[in-house]
């Protein structure tokens, strides 16, 4: 099934809306005019009772009676479409005009029930295809003889009108609504002509242009945001596409290195014949490359499962300072042999995974004690702040560069630009410690100023 389009949704919306307003109307409006046909003909009918009660209050003798009959002819000349009817207590027609056509059971009703037939009560019906309007009252003569009158009108022509006035009226919703679909549709589309101008330029959007932004000076006030948000998502995928091409130079870089070493010393080892324990050497020497690229492969299938969820830390209590503490011990030799200190104050208890978290402070402090110069100190803190804790790893050494900082935990970035490893690993460390603290819900943070960097961890105290 086709979809319709906002254009065509919006203009049928109108149609529709302007449908419902103009018969809602064209309701009210039927009602008034028949509610102002029904007000004249009682008005009307009122007057002529009253003129035939009149007559009949001044007959009091039989002479009169005689003479009312003329009297009611005379009274009623010149009202066509009048109809009067007046029976006695009998139930039997005393006098009656000319085309005079009631139904019986008017005249009946009124008979049986004098107390209750008074002016203003009106009565509709249709006889011989021709609709009437009129009322009954009873009354009684000068001389106190009752008698039950009956008057009508012939409002055929009113019928005629409003038969004609619903015909014109339905046609004039009719025309009114396609009319309003029609400039709907015209004040849509030029509406939504910023939108397509908006999509046009989205369609131009691609992998090698994701530096373009939408200009969102020009557009309309609902548009503005979607602009802003679409270009706030283009810059996030420009950075990503960025970092994803850097890392992939850095992925091939930091594998083509042990791959070359691998190459170059076998084919060293097939050049010439050697001995046993040159053969051993060299496989040693091997062993150390397959092991590098092994950590690294490790470390980014473990950050690849931290990125899509697969590693759900585990939740336990977790004593920070122990944590700690059993890493100085681990740590403690290859300290000693760089001349390095490592101390330890406060305490804090976290709720999460203890591997997790043993494995991020592991990298923090491994990575001080490698930037620390001999002779100086590696310094952790830790504190609790009711709902949170903090981990603060601080080492001296030089300042990083501030434009190097928002970079440090990106995968594979080295702040030195000549990629010289020197022995200091794949540039991984820091990124699955961002990815184990994310994963906790806490936030890593990092300064380096007068000398020294710091490393401040903030974790929730207990889990959300």
């Amino acid at each position: 099934m086709k979809t319709l389009s906002l254009t065509a949704r919006i203009s049928l919306l109108f149609a529709v809306a302007a449908s419902l307003v103009l018969l809602t109307t064209g309701y009210f409006l039927t009602q008034v005019v028949e509610a102002h046909f029904r007000e004249g003909d009682r008005q009307e009918l009122n007057g002529k009772l009253e003129l035939i009660k009149n007559l009949f209050k001044h007959a009091s003798s039989q002479k009169d009676l005689d003479l009312l009959a003329q009297q009611l002819d005379d009274a009623l000349v010149g009202h066509h479409g009048l109809a009067v009817v007046v029976t006695d207590e009998t139930g039997e027609i005393w006098f009656a005009t000319s085309g005079a056509d009631f139904p019986q059971t008017l005249l009946n009703d009124c008979q049986a029930r004098p107390a209750g037939c008074t002016a203003g009560t009106l009565q509709q019906w249709k006889q011989s295809g021709i609709s009437y309007r009129g009322m009954a009252v009873s009354m009684t003569t000068g001389g106190g003889r009752p008698y039950a009158v009956a008057v009508a009108l012939n409002i055929q022509h009113h019928v005629l009108f409003m038969n004609r006035f619903r015909s014109v009226l339905a046609l004039a919703i009719a025309l009114a609504a396609l009319a309003t679909a029609g400039l709907g549709w015209i004040a849509t589309r030029w509406g939504l002509s910023p939108l397509r101008q908006v999509t046009h330029m989205v369609a131009g959007v691609s992998a090698e242009r994701l530096a373009e932004r939408l200009p969102a000076t020009h557009l309309p006030t609902e548009l503005k945001p979607l602009a802003t948000a679409f270009n706030a998502m283009l810059a996030r995928l420009d950075d990503s596409f960025r970092r994803l091409s850097e890392f992939s130079s850095d992925i091939a870089h930091e594998l083509r290195t042990p791959i070359s070493n691998l190459m170059t010393q076998t084919q060293v080892a097939l050049s010439s014949a050697r001995n046993k324990d040159e053969y051993k050497e060299i496989l040693y020497s091997s062993l150390e490359e397959y092991e590098r690229m092994a950590q690294m492969v490790g470390d980014m299938l473990y950050l690849a499962q931290t990125d899509n969820g697969l590693l759900k830390p585990g939740l336990e209590k977790v004593s920070l300072a122990n944590v700690i503490q059993d890493l100085f011990d681990y740590f403690e030799a290859w300290a000693e042999e760089r001349a390095i200190s490592l101390t330890l104050t406060g305490s804090a208890t976290v709720s999460g995974d203890r591997l997790m978290l043993r494995r991020a402070l592991s990298n923090l402090i491994s990575n001080a004690i490698r930037h620390t110069p001999p002779g100086q100190t590696v310094q952790v803190s830790l504190a609790g702040h009711g709902d949170s804790a903090t981990v603060s790893v601080e080492n001296p050494g030089p300042e990083i560069p501030a434009e190097h900082l928002p970079r440090l935990f990106d995968r594979f970035y080295r702040v030195d630009s000549s990629r010289q490893r020197k022995g200091d690993g794949a540039g991984l460390g820091l990124a699955i410690v961002k990815s184990i603290i994310d994963a906790h819900g806490g936030l890593i943070t990092v300064t380096s100023t007068n000398q020294k960097t710091r490393f401040q961890i903030t974790l929730p105290a207990s889990a959300k």
